[in-house]
């Protein structure tokens, strides 16, 4: 559960680096060079003190990656300029959640007590409160239905991408091996940069731009990258090695309601008054589950 939580903080700042980067680079390519430099950088941990591509369980970590990470990410960035950033986030975050907590129980029979579904209950509520948009953005019929598959497909593709985690943690178990967070982030990188590669390439002109492209966004990038893929993952890996999805994903889902804050401060924005009572529910729903894990 400690991974948990350090997995909400750091997915808490990482939007607001990832904001950035984006303005300079764009969404695709500054998805592509966040997870190319977080994948160099887990990939030294893990050939040097992790398992590196080995293991039983590189196969389910690695698809598991292309789910979440790759097909998960970037059915986010599409849903974005369409919807709105709170409402594609409400979308996507609510949603992996849910989703999680259904395929993890269809598929690998983990059922959560009354107590805990409570508890989710009260989270997901609590996100919808504080992230749910004063108003809704004025699009065509047709980039409403665009926005909202896309961002349906994010959500699906984070919580299965969260379950087959759990799927591979069981795997290497089952063949007596333990598998470090580290290690286990970068195989899942390894998924998501091939999905990103392949989406830059078929659909952003020239390719990837150069690092020299655009200096000033690489701070940004690199902040993105260490936030995200790397801390933020490696401690999400950690915490879906021993607890399941179900509770850990609507716990992470709460991490929108701390990037308010933390952008209100960087960029002098205000929050509104429901954001206040939706991010009280949610710190009593997360409390609960740690009391009910």
């Amino acid at each position: 559960m400690i991974g948990a939580l350090g997995t909400l903080l750091f997915f808490a700042v990482t939007p607001v680096f990832a904001r950035r980067a984006a303005v300079l680079l764009g969404s695709l390519r500054a998805n592509f060079w966040r997870l190319l430099v977080a994948t160099v950088l887990l990939g030294v941990w893990a050939h040097l003190a992790g398992r590196g591509t080995g293991g039983a369980a590189f196969g389910w970590f690695f698809v598991g990656g292309v789910v979440g990470f790759g097909i998960g990410g970037v059915a986010m960035f599409q849903s974005l300029p369409r919807l709105g950033s709170n409402l594609s986030t409400l979308i996507v975050q609510c949603g992996s959640a849910v989703v999680a907590a259904g395929v993890e129980w269809q598929w690998l029979g983990t059922r959560l007590s009354a107590a805990q579904l409570v508890c989710v209950a009260l989270t997901l509520a609590g996100i919808v409160i504080g992230l749910l948009p004063r108003s809704l953005p004025r699009v065509s019929p047709a980039e409403w239905a665009a926005g909202l598959a896309w961002a349906v497909l994010s959500a699906a593709g984070q919580g299965v991408g969260a379950v087959i985690s759990r799927k591979a943690f069981a795997t290497a178990a089952a063949f007596g091996e333990t598998m470090d967070p580290g290690t286990a982030a970068y195989q899942r990188a390894l998924g998501g940069l091939l999905v990103a590669a392949v989406v830059v390439i078929v659909f952003v002109r020239r390719g990837p731009a150069p690092p020299s492209a655009a200096p000033a966004a690489w701070p940004w990038v690199t902040a993105n990258a260490l936030t995200g893929p790397v801390l933020g993952v490696a401690c999400f890996q950690w915490a879906l090695r021993s607890t399941p999805a179900g509770i850990v994903q609507p716990i992470v889902a709460a991490a929108p309601l701390l990037t308010i804050p933390f952008a209100a401060w960087l960029e002098g924005s205000r929050p509104r008054g429901m954001y206040y009572v939706g991010a009280a529910l949610a710190v009593a729903g997360v409390a609960g589950l740690f009391v009910w894990r």
